[in-house]
């Protein structure tokens, strides 16, 4: 008698329309950094400030058109990890998934512990050890238990989400353009800044538009990639560029020593709203964390998900479960390692991880862009105009934002590489055996 024959591994669903697919890139991107943003840049630049904001949106949107031909033509779970593998093979795939994987766990981890500095502001003893381990416990761990659940439970959330932390940063800026009184400005430390100053802002810019990539993780179960993902780019920058810029006109207008600022966006609210603006800023900033877990636990897991299904991971993690057709287990250790990360390292430490990874991930898509574009386009993929020269444009912006790395970022990249290189290895001799 011969065996039966096993049951076929149940397949992702495809919930994720385009609006969703935005709300992925805007939540992505603003997270908690922006209510720090302001002074860092002024810091640099002074009252030329707000060109550095919309030179770095159009250096980041060549990035994304790069990003979004890409996304289109590959409408599978995985991203730029997919892109590399196919462009320059397996060993550079790896490379590829542990800096992306491990920017998106260090990104969520430093939020998480954001979220609770914040809710200290309502709560003093949130901040203490044992508190803070319970919050971020159920902070984590509901969210996954919501995408355990199923995409569309996890992508609902993200997209309320989206919404509510864009609220208090529309009534920051109607309230500053509306009702606030100029106040007198301070000379800025930098009133003819030099290459460094714009390098060192555009530096920080750099990483406050970036994350949107996490958005062209989950594709597998995007409705229509092929056509979705150039409109959610498009759109996100849009928005997220509008309300950047806005809010540090708002800042720059209602706080005089802006650069000295060490929370600017509280002391903008506080210029307009009065004495309540701690809290109102505290608010804000922890819906915008939340949103900003929302989007990573809807995304991240499936770039595990995608390792595995190509024998770069273990199998485990390529599961998907038959009731709620979401890959469970890396879900789980999503969770398991964004809390292990949150716990045991401090937001300075995640950000410096996140920050080093970022730069590599986006280097090397460049360069599997112009690979990839000789080789025949599935139909109805997008084409980006003039895409190699904005291309090479993005690839001289991320050398250029190297030269500004230091002596940290380049440990934790070798590090990176070689663990990795490591997991390449196993898989290597897995096969062998």
């Amino acid at each position: 008698m011969s065996a039966p024959t096993p049951s076929p591994q149940p397949a992702l669903v495809r919930a994720l329309g385009r609006w969703t697919l935005t709300a992925l890139v805007i939540n992505g991107v603003i997270g908690s950094g922006i209510f720090g943003l302001p002074d860092d840049v002024a810091r640099e630049l002074g009252p030329h400030a707000l060109w550095a904001y919309a030179l770095a949106a159009l250096c980041v949107g060549a990035l994304m058109g790069v990003y979004a031909e890409l996304g289109s033509r590959y409408p599978e779970a995985g991203g730029s990890y997919l892109w590399a593998r196919d462009a320059f093979g397996r060993f550079a795939g790896i490379e590829m998934g542990w800096f992306v994987w491990l920017t998106r766990l260090a990104s969520a981890a430093a939020a998480a512990n954001l979220f609770v500095v914040y809710l200290g502001e309502f709560w003093p003893g949130a901040t203490q050890p044992a508190v803070r381990a319970v919050i971020l416990a159920s902070l984590i761990g509901g969210l996954a238990f919501v995408n355990y659940r199923g995409v569309q439970a996890g992508a609902r959330v993200s997209n309320i989400f989206t919404v509510a932390k864009l609220l208090p940063l529309l009534v920051l800026v109607l309230g500053g353009l509306l009702l606030a009184s100029p106040a007198a400005p301070v000379p800025a430390p930098v009133s003819d800044p030099g290459a460094g100053n714009w390098l060192n802002a555009f530096v920080v810019l750099m990483f406050a538009y970036g994350g949107f990539e996490t958005a062209l993780i989950p594709l597998a179960e995007a409705k229509d990639p092929r056509r979705d993902v150039p409109f959610a780019l498009l759109t996100g920058l849009i928005v997220i560029a509008g309300f950047y810029t806005l809010l540090h006109y708002v800042a720059m207008i209602t706080v005089p020593d802006l650069a000295a600022s060490e929370r600017p966006l509280a002391d903008a609210a506080r210029a307009i709203v009065g004495d309540g603006a701690a809290r109102f800023v505290a608010a804000g900033a922890m819906i915008s964390t939340f949103g900003f877990l929302c989007a990573q636990l809807v995304a991240v897991p499936r770039l595990t998900y995608a390792f595995a299904g190509r024998g770069d991971f273990p199998a485990v993690f390529g599961r998907v479960h038959e009731q709620f057709r979401t890959p469970y287990a890396s879900i789980l250790l999503w969770g398991v390692l964004v809390f292990a990360l949150a716990l045991y390292g401090s937001f300075i430490w995640n950000a410096v991880l996140s920050v080093a990874s970022r730069i590599v991930t986006y280097t090397m898509v460049c360069a599997a862009f112009v690979v990839l574009r000789r080789r025949a386009a599935p139909p109805g993929s997008w084409h980006l105009p003039a895409g190699h020269l904005l291309a090479a444009v993005a690839f001289a912006f991320c050398v250029l934002l190297i030269t500004r790395m230091n002596r940290d970022h380049g440990v934790i990249v070798g590090v990176v590489g070689v663990i990795a290189a490591g997991n390449w290895l196993a898989v290597r001799r897995k096969q062998a055996s």
